[in-house]
């Protein structure tokens, strides 16, 4: 069995779904491993175009399973409205061909309101967040104060279970906060219309991961977000609430014991960051609408415009390291033929010293990008699809960056579609 993991190495949005879309015909299963409804991957394929956030990025392939694993935030409502998005399109989705673990928690109501409220009571000191409830849901999971899907299926039981937990976390909502708590009669209803549905999809994974290995079955792991949103190792505290590395996939995913055979990481050709903290190349006013207009850098999710800035070789070569990346996966690299020069971030300036290692998250507000230029190729490369046929100064540019990150570009895109990609 050959596994591989699909993993963003810079601040997420760097064009994993599109990867996992492309090579997924090569693998008999995709399973999400990690969080939730708060970040979008975008598809286009023959299907249409897709903004997937919590269904895996391999539904559109014809005998591949979709495995939305343990470590992910199920949000029933979401998930389900997902399921009706992409069947209205013409997709096939039954059972068989996408699982959930019945391991998995469930996003409950009262998450994503919490979310919101936390986020006005921090007013300008808030952390950006994209308020799908994913820091309460993480936060109570490790509280031990979540369902678990398989729960659904003993309604007794699982009401009871339910109402200690709503009970417990009304004491916040009202008292903290001040909000309207919930009810019993609001969760019923969100039983009846959002969880009961999805019931058919849920079951028990070990037998599944058990027969995949016994058919040497190929698994891909697809990850949410990027190396410096990772709880540990991001750009604290402007993280997400769970692992995006891909150390994490085989337990998130639910078969600890599976072993990943290759790691291949995605990074677009310039640099995007969607939310707050710290991000050291950004640029501002008219340089950076116009790279913001020519890459279409508006969230999946959220829609709102993308932070954007040049490509930063620092923090790059850090999320090719703690990724343990074999190869990596360069976006967008069609965006930048506008450009006469193109700059790239091969150190940062750090008070008064100079480095190209990546800092602790306390010193990237007195970081400045040390930036080389090089040529552009003032051309359209949308169509080519054999590196030697791109301009010599889009090569150039690629093996620079190869240099400088320290791991083998093996893919270039050079649009959004799904062949629109060099293969080296």
């Amino acid at each position: 069995m050959s596994n591989c993991a699909i993993v963003g190495i810079n601040w997420g949005d760097e064009g994993k779904g599109r990867m996992v879309d492309l090579i997924s015909s090569d693998y008999d299963v995709v399973v999400r491993y990690q969080g939730g409804g708060n970040a979008g991957h975008t598809v286009i394929n023959e299907f249409g175009k897709f903004a997937l956030h919590l269904l895996p990025s391999g539904i559109f392939r014809e005998g591949v399973v979709s495995v939305i694993g343990n470590g992910v935030a199920v949000d029933p409502e979401s998930l389900l409205s997902e399921i009706r998005y992409v069947r209205d399109k013409g997709v096939s989705l039954t059972p068989d061909k996408l699982k959930i673990s019945s391991r998995a928690s469930l996003l409950l109501p009262w998450h994503k309101e919490l979310d919101c409220l936390e986020e006005q009571r921090l007013a300008d000191k808030k952390f950006g967040s994209t308020k799908q409830g994913i820091a309460p849901f993480y936060s109570d999971k490790y509280q031990k104060k979540t369902v678990l899907a398989g729960e659904l299926f003993d309604e007794k039981a699982f009401f009871e279970h339910l109402q200690g937990i709503m009970e417990w976390k009304n004491l916040t909502i009202e008292k903290v906060y001040g909000a309207a708590p919930t009810t019993m009669e609001q969760l019923r209803e969100w039983y009846d219309t959002c969880c009961v549905p999805l019931m058919p999809f849920i079951g028990d994974l070990d037998d599944f991961y058990d027969t995949c290995k016994q058919q040497d079955k190929k698994i891909m792991f697809e990850a949410q977000l990027g190396s410096l949103r990772d709880i540990d190792y991001g750009i604290h505290p402007y993280t997400t609430s769970s692992s995006t590395i891909a150390a994490y996939a085989p337990i998130g995913a639910g078969a600890p014991y599976l072993k990943l055979d290759e790691i291949i990481g995605v990074v677009k050709a310039y640099s995007t960051c969607v939310g707050e903290g710290p991000f050291t190349v950004e640029w501002f006013g008219e340089e950076a609408d116009k790279l913001r207009e020519h890459g279409g850098e508006y969230g999946a999710k959220t829609g709102r415009p993308r932070r954007v800035g040049s490509f930063d070789a620092v923090a790059t070569r850090y999320g090719v390291k703690v990724q343990g990346a074999t190869a990596i996966a360069l976006t967008k690299l069609d965006v930048l033929s506008y450009m006469d020069k193109i700059p790239v971030c091969v150190k940062y300036k750090v008070g008064d010293r100079t480095t190209d290692r990546f800092p602790f998250p306390s010193l990237l507000a007195q970081s400045e990008p040390v930036t080389e230029y090089l040529p552009g190729w003032g051309c359209d490369i949308s169509p080519i699809r054999r590196f030697e046929d791109l301009p010599q100064e889009a090569q150039d540019y690629v093996l620079f960056i190869e240099k400088q990150i320290g791991c083998y570009i093996k893919y270039v895109s050079v649009g959004p579609e799904r062949d629109s990609i060099i293969i080296r």
